[in-house]
């Protein structure tokens, strides 16, 4: 075979097969170049689905004419110089490939005009061939044309899907380009009709806005805001409530100093921050911004600069996951009410002013009903009762999941707060308080434990033998003490504290069972934390177990005191509020 020289025209069209997957990568390259050219508007017109024509024009400092030509030259840019440059790149674009890759196989056309100069110019290149520069006129800023894609490549505008997929490509870029930079106007249009409207916001209300705008109206009121810096990184951002999780990752967005990235280390941190609040299969929404120093992160890593590379990735990935993760420690019961609440808007909260109503369960004013008593006795009871008492107190401040009433159907607790009715699903509470605590105490002391008298002995299989001595570490970890007693048996010379003493056996056979199942299955990825997490969820207290008022009342206080206590350890709900006025509405009241 001979070695031969590839033309120019064929180096091009290689390089655009890199750079112009469809469509919407055009689209990604003419934005980067708009943003770098410090654009404050930008509007993207398409037409067949970008195939047709895709039209960016912006506001930025232009091009010079006699620039032009050399714009579209491979490896001509006005945003790097030197090998510090690169290792230090504080712009989208920089490579020198995005135009002259997008004329390769295109019909395309640019208009400019530089600021501070009097007339544009325009220039045509039509399949790589470069046209004469002309006099055109053009305000400050730069339109460029792209028609025809892939019109001179056949074996690439068949892999072009419909011009409906095509857009959607387009309008998710779009989208994710404008959570960037909301110090920027965009403007999407298909055919003349208006996709994205999108104007510059200067403050944080105006910011949520936008993410509003492309995450759906209810993140703003389902999100909680992120700020965490040390030395040169920070983060900010949103993230969304884990009662706002979704069956894909479609809404998980990340900025690395302005550039959109689907960087797969920085989504690990953000999954594992997020075991502790999501069941399987269930992804979180958040809107994340990442900035350092441009010398701690390589932006030259993809060919499609979707990917960076920091030069310290362990320590940037428990940065991450640190800053989430204690973000999302904060969703116990108070500021924001999960489940039934969530979508109610501002008007529909009750005013902290709104005046609280006697409590019956424990004020002891009121009998309570029995069957064996006269029913006209409460009426009796209510009719004695001063007009002018003054009323109650529901709780005391501080404990938004009020006071319990009662237990509906031996699985839930029913209470009333200042603001309205709570409901509390008994178990899952009680499993994420006992997961915390198992948690704080191994990472301190260790979980609290009591030495038997006598060893329980538990007939177990031998390969369930051997997988428990084989894991003795977690089982220690966890406050037991295991041994074996022959081929088949398990010894617990120790066990934890909080274990009823009638419920070992039952504990125990549950925690083998469960832990003998592939550790995939799990949601939680540490050995550690999915042996606590079994073990919180098998201790807790179960369906139909009675329980007293004061019981009940030392749960609620402990969920207000437990973090991530709106969730139990698999993602669910712990509780659910209504409000007076959600409850008034059903029944019509004040119509």
């Amino acid at each position: 075979m001979t070695i031969r020289v590839l033309s120019g025209e064929l180096v091009d069209q290689i390089a655009a097969g890199e750079v112009i997957e469809r469509p919407a990568s055009v689209v990604k390259e003419l934005l980067e170049n708009a943003l770098d050219s410090g654009a404050t508007r930008i509007e993207i017109d398409i037409e067949r689905g970008g195939v047709g024509l895709i039209r960016i024009r912006d506001d930025g400092c232009g091009i010079g004419a006699a620039e032009l030509p050399l714009a579209l030259h491979r490896h001509a840019t006005s945003k790097i110089a030197s090998l510090e440059d690169l290792e230090a790149v504080s712009t989208l674009g920089f490579r020198g490939e995005a135009l002259p890759s997008i004329a390769s196989v295109s019909r395309l056309r640019i208009l400019t005009c530089a600021a501070g100069t009097a007339q544009g110019a325009e220039v045509s290149c039509e399949g790589g061939a470069l046209g004469v520069v002309r006099p055109a006129a053009h305000p400050a800023g730069t339109t460029v044309e792209v028609r025809d894609l892939f019109y001179n490549v056949p074996a690439r505008r068949k892999f072009v899907r419909s011009d409906v997929t095509e857009l959607a490509h387009i309008a998710r870029l779009v989208e994710r380009v404008a959570l960037s930079r909301f110090d920027v106007r965009f403007r999407l249009r298909h055919g003349g009709r208006v996709l994205l409207e999108a104007p510059a916001v200067e403050t944080t209300d105006g910011e949520i806005a936008r993410v509003g705008q492309v995450l759906g109206t209810d993140f703003p009121a389902h999100a909680l805001a992120l700020r965490h810096a040390a030395g040169p990184v920070l983060v900010s951002g949103w993230v969304g409530l884990p009662t706002r999780s979704r069956g894909s990752a479609d809404q998980q967005y990340w900025f690395v100093n302005g550039r959109s990235v689907r960087d797969r280390l920085l989504m690990n941190a953000a999954r594992v921050a997020y075991r502790d609040v999501l069941y399987g299969g269930r992804h979180p929404s958040y809107v994340l911004y990442l900035t350092l120093d441009p010398t701690l992160v390589d932006v030259n890593a993809h060919p499609q600069k979707l990917e960076v590379r920091f030069r310290d990735s362990r320590q940037i990935h428990e940065f991450v996951f640190r800053a989430i993760e204690r973000v999302l420690a904060g969703t116990r019961p108070e500021g924001h009410a999960p489940a039934a609440l969530q979508g109610a808007s501002e008007a529909d909260r009750p005013p902290t002013a709104r005046p609280a109503w006697p409590q019956s369960a424990h004020a002891g004013a009121l009998p309570l009903y029995s069957p064996a008593r006269d029913p006209w006795a409460l009426a009796a009871a209510v009719a004695e009762q001063p007009a002018e008492a003054p009323p109650q107190a529901l709780a005391e401040e501080g404990q938004p999941l009020g006071t319990a009433l009662a237990q509906l159907h031996g699985a839930y607790i029913l209470a009333q707060s200042a603001q309205g009715l709570v409901l509390v699903d008994m178990h899952a509470a009680h499993e994420r308080v006992l997961y915390e605590k198992f948690k704080a105490e191994r990472d301190g002391a260790g979980v609290a434990s009591q030495q038997l008298l006598e060893p329980i002995v538990i007939e177990v299989k031998p390969h369930e033998l051997a997988a428990i001595l084989e894991d003795e570490g977690s089982w220690a970890a966890a406050g037991f003490e295991v041994a074996a007693l022959g081929p088949a048996q398990l010894a617990l010379r120790r066990v934890p504290a909080v274990l009823n003493p009638r419920e070992i056996r039952t504990v125990v056979a549950a925690l083998v069972a469960d832990l003998s199942l592939d550790a995939r299955t799990h949601h939680l990825e540490g050995a550690a934390d999915r042996f606590l997490g079994t073990l919180a969820c098998r201790s807790a207290i179960h369906a139909n177990r009675r329980l007293t008022l004061p019981e009940m009342d030392a749960l609620l206080r402990q969920m207000e005191a437990t973090e991530r206590a709106n969730q139990c350890n698999h993602g669910r709900p712990t509780w659910t509020r209504l409000s007076l006025q959600q409850l008034d509405a059903l029944f019509l009241r004040g119509r």
